[in-house]
């Protein structure tokens, strides 16, 4: 069994909340037009996590059967319960347990950076069937700002960050975290590289702007709580990353004050005061065929 990835890295609520978001019918027809997946009727998506993407697809092309593959068994039960119709299975990106040209496209999201190019993409072409699709979905530098009720740091909270900061990022280099970044050339090149033809490069921006009057407050109420999801899941990853150099009550203190911020938040939306905080996400899509 392993959870690695969600007990030190990135938790299920986290993944969950914020690729839901990303990958929401609001942006599904930028996506299918770029994808141009109408006549691949078996996809599988490499590292899908706790399966928000997969639930998307599945949603998108509704004649095509979706897997999804994940090193992470916390995510694979989550998704398992969440999503019953899509068949997901444990399993290594770089040996992936399926027959040779068994798959008519496959697809990763945020995933290429933390695996050897040789590996990622000689995989991906073995499963996949001659005119089979290889789409990498890689997340470029986009655009955060809190609102300043969400910003504003204690006493308290600056010195918990502080106190464990070098601990949080000796975890990132203790499992390999983005161990092989590629830049905006580099990911078209490594494709080509490793068989791949036709290949192709488009990117998606996503605004998730709470206060932007195109959103519905359903969509905003997720935009916000998908950040506190995240801060929230930043504070209880404490537990294990920095169990020595936190307590059990700082961190439930920790908590609370993440839940009065984004409690505040809300009440500031529904008050109709806005703060124009805004998460604007940026996804490079490389396509290729084989």
């Amino acid at each position: 069994m392993n959870t690695i990835w969600s007990t030190y890295i990135q938790n299920i609520g986290t993944l969950y909340d914020s690729r839901s978001l990303r990958f929401c019918d609001l942006f599904r027809d930028e996506y299918k037009k770029i994808f141009a997946l109408e006549d691949k009727h078996k996809i599988l998506e490499i590292g899908c996590g706790p399966g928000a993407l997969a639930e998307s697809l599945a949603r998108w092309y509704p004649s095509s059967q979706i897997f999804g593959l994940d090193r992470d068994s916390n995510f694979i039960q989550f998704a398992a319960n969440q999503a019953p119709h899509i068949q997901f299975s444990e399993g290594d990106a770089t040996s992936l347990p399926y027959e040779s040209e068994s798959f008519d496209v496959t697809i990763s999201n945020t995933v290429a950076e933390h695996i050897e190019p040789s590996a990622f993409y000689g995989e991906q072409y073995r499963v996949l069937r001659k005119n089979g699709v290889c789409l990498v979905l890689s997340a470029r530098k986009g655009i955060q700002l809190a609102a300043p009720c969400i910003a504003e740091e204690s006493d308290f909270e600056r010195d918990i960050w502080q106190r464990t900061a070098p601990r949080l990022s000796e975890n990132i280099k203790k499992h390999a975290v983005c161990a092989y970044p590629q830049n905006e050339s580099e990911l078209p090149l490594h494709m080509e590289q490793y068989g791949f033809r036709n290949v192709k490069t488009e990117y998606i921006t996503v605004n998730l702007t709470p206060d932007n009057p195109i959103y519905s407050p359903e969509m905003a109420y997720a935009m916000i709580n998908a950040n506190r999801q995240g801060d929230i899941d930043s504070a209880q990853s404490l537990k294990h990353i920095a169990a020595d150099l936190v307590t059990p009550d700082e961190v439930e203190e920790l908590i609370r004050r993440i839940h009065v911020k984004y409690d505040k938040r809300l009440a500031l939306y529904d008050a109709g005061i806005r703060q124009w905080d805004t998460n604007l996400s940026v996804t490079m899509i490389v396509r290729g065929t084989k």
